[in-house]
């Protein structure tokens, strides 16, 4: 909308990125481990940047850091698995969070391929395994989208949370 007659546009300063970084740990999220395989081999990272999009067709966001050791194989392979956590792998996120080798994170839980081939955490309090739609670069991360294929559960009901920097538990309510 145009400013009105004789006013002048209002103008922002910018926002700091770590008042921006301080004010999303204050945005509680679930806690997912990204998986991929194919021909950009295998890979794995945490995740807290995860939501729903539409549900037709059912889409998820993900956002991935562009600076980030796992970049290439996310790119070149056309599937992957959003698993969400629950509250017994707080370690497990740790792994996938940090600069461990991808076999060291993948040998820490049980896997198995799912319908495209990604893995698939067998125990994840609920598992979206996805075809890459596509993706968009802002800023220092590349946002993916992604159309949800099939999706798996079973896991325990308390959910892993990430608040204020820390994990933190939830309960299912139902």
């Amino acid at each position: 909308m145009p400013p009105l007659s004789g006013a002048d546009p209002v103008s922002f300063p910018p926002v700091e990125a770590g008042l921006f970084r301080d004010a999303m740990a204050r945005l509680g999220a679930a806690v997912n481990i990204i998986t991929t395989d194919g021909p950009g081999g295998r890979a794995g990272f945490a995740a807290t940047a995860v939501c729903s999009v539409t549900d037709t067709p059912p889409t998820l966001l993900v956002c991935l850091n562009r600076a980030s050791s796992v970049v290439g194989a996310f790119t070149a392979n056309p599937h992957l698995c959003v698993n969400t956590l629950s509250a017994g792998h707080r370690d497990l996120s740790s792994l996938f969070g940090g600069k461990t080798p991808m076999a060291e994170r993948f040998a820490a839980a049980q896997w198995h391929a799912g319908l495209t081939g990604v893995p698939v955490l067998a125990d994840s309090l609920v598992a979206f395994e996805c075809r890459l739609s596509h993706s968009v670069e802002i800023g220092t991360h590349r946002v993916l989208f992604c159309e949800v294929l099939a999706i798996a559960g079973g896991g325990a009901e308390e959910a892993l949370i990430y608040f204020g920097r820390r994990y933190h538990t939830a309960a299912a309510l139902g």
